[in-house]
């Protein structure tokens, strides 16, 4: 028995030492480096640059070199490109834990930003669908910049010609979570009621017009001054969540949801449980909390924790951008169903002032970087 004890003590004190390690390697830093040295005539763009972690202030316009497309890869001249919280995300390196991906120290890849929309620069190799001079939209790393690359089998679809290079530069993500919020782990049909929390942001604005080509009665969450907004979208009711707790509403007057999309986490799962109905289920997008280790998570864990004991159903979302969705957001955008909401337009060199106002997380809508 004494053999087993210290065994088991010996097991629990190694694995406090590798957490102990592994939280040291995570939340190590390194200094800003310089750009490495280009060799000559290596054919040069602008993009926007981080070295290591940190805040906006890090961020550098530098001249880097400009990308060749490969076999099956498309070569894209950006013309604008979505702020999202992804960004952010990557550039502090936090939670500490998507160091694990971006890597320790400092970033893997200098390169920032997702969603774009541009022209088609070039093609390589086995490239069919698209071709020079092409109009095109869709996500893929290093958006913040003059041109990117993409499968030609991923993230990338035709943009639509009543649709705006900034107005399709900020869809991918924002967009895409949407859909697939709904559709996939909501199971949105028609007539069903949707509660969306967080109707102004950039995923809310989408989700409600989404909800509403659905064919559902669609309730938008915002603040006062957002109002507006929120119904010029299409939302049947609106509430102000400065002056009414849709939970408290749901309690007081039995008014209940089929299907709750929350951006906020801003109430817990047993409180949300009241404004759903038996068989409804929640989604859940994001959580309002920042930190460095797992405040960020909290909402996502406990939703993975809980859900199995719960009823209604409790999911969360990962969005996984696609060919198949991007097509789908440019065929609803052409038809007027979605039109992406701006809040504000920054130039390239002021990406980090883009990024420091999405932090600020009061944005209506998406938040656009241009291209010059």
């Amino acid at each position: 028995m004494r053999v087993l004890r210290k065994i088991g003590w010996g097991l629990l004190g190694l694995v406090t030492l590798a957490v102990v390690v592994l939280a040291v390697l995570l939340s190590y830093e390194s200094e800003c480096g310089p750009p490495p040295e280009l060799a000559a005539g290596t054919p040069l763009m602008n993009a926007i640059q981080y070295r290591c972690y940190g805040s906006p202030d890090v961020l550098r316009l530098e001249d880097t070199e400009k990308p060749v497309p490969g076999e099956g890869q498309v070569l894209v001249r950006v013309r604008a490109a979505g702020v999202n919280p992804l960004d952010w995300h990557y550039l502090r390196g936090t939670p500490y834990l998507v160091r694990l991906f971006t890597g320790i120290g400092k970033p893997k890849n200098p390169r920032l930003g997702v969603d774009f929309a541009g022209t088609v620069e070039a093609v390589g190799a086995g490239v069919t669908r698209y071709r020079p001079g092409d109009a095109v939209f869709g996500g893929a790393t290093g958006a913040f910049g003059e041109y990117v690359v993409v499968r030609e089998g991923g993230a990338l679809a035709a943009k639509p010609e009543n649709v705006s290079f900034e107005q399709a530069g900020g869809v991918a993500i924002a967009a895409v979570t949407a859909l697939q919020g709904l559709r996939d782990k909501g199971g949105l049909e028609a007539g069903q009621r949707v509660l969306v929390n967080g109707a102004s942001g950039g995923v809310g604005t989408f989700a409600v017009q989404i909800a509403k080509s659905f064919g559902a009665e669609v309730t938008g969450v915002c603040s006062t001054r957002n109002l507006e907004l929120v119904r010029s979208l299409g939302a049947d009711h609106v509430i102000d969540y400065t002056q009414e707790d849709f939970i408290e509403s749901a309690r007081r007057d039995g008014k209940r949801y089929d299907l709750i999309l929350d951006m906020v986490g801003n109430h817990g799962l047993l409180d949300l449980r009241h404004a759903l109905e038996p068989d409804g289920v929640l989604v859940q997008v994001g959580d309002s909390e920042i930190g460095n280790w797992i405040d960020p998570l909290l909402g996502p864990l406990q939703s993975l924790v809980l859900s199995p004991f719960l009823k209604p159903e409790v999911t969360g979302i990962l969005a996984r951008l696609n060919a198949g969705d991007m097509a789908e957001l440019a065929e609803l955008k052409h038809t007027g169903k979605v039109a992406p909401v701006i809040d504000r337009r920054y130039p390239l060199a002021e990406t980090a002032e883009a990024i420091r106002y999405s932090e600020e997380g009061h944005a209506r809508g998406k938040i656009v970087v241009t291209v010059d």
